[in-house]
């Protein structure tokens, strides 16, 4: 397992196993968000299979699979509600994280600057500089 903070709030991680789930309570979150659809991964660590050992954790389960065709603002904003109503912290997970740092950039735009977003992801090791024109254009869209 490897949990990467962006904020306080919020983490991110590349696949987890459902043997994680007692480390992921340890390390306080409250919240797993999947963004990885059923189709990429075997039946032993598909949505179910990982929200069965995190519930009997006592964590909050949910299922937000995103592909590159399903990253639609509906859906950043989905994700946002979810963090949002959590009452902990909050762990995404993908194939890489990748996505799940890209639907966190995306919900801050217009709220934190281009650079702040763009920072805070690279101190998680994810590289998100080349989103630099979609963040400032979305930001200017809601200003």
């Amino acid at each position: 397992m490897d949990i990467r903070p962006i904020t306080d709030r919020y983490s991110v991680s590349p696949q987890i196993d459902p043997q994680d789930a007692a480390a992921i309570k340890e390390a306080g979150i409250t919240t797993v968000i999947c963004n990885r659809p059923d189709a990429e991964v075997p039946p032993s660590h598909q949505a179910d299979t990982i929200r069965a050992a995190l519930e009997a954790e006592g964590l909050r389960f949910e299922v937000l699979p995103i592909t590159h065709q399903t990253m639609t603002h509906d859906r950043v904003a989905q994700q946002a509600a979810i963090v949002e109503a959590s009452d902990g912290p909050v762990l995404a997970y993908c194939a890489s994280g990748t996505r799940c740092s890209i639907l966190w950039a995306l919900s801050k735009a217009g709220q934190l600057p281009s650079d702040a977003i763009i920072e805070a992801v690279a101190r998680a090791g994810y590289d998100l500089s080349a989103m630099r024109p979609t963040l400032d254009a979305a930001a200017a869209a809601q200003g």
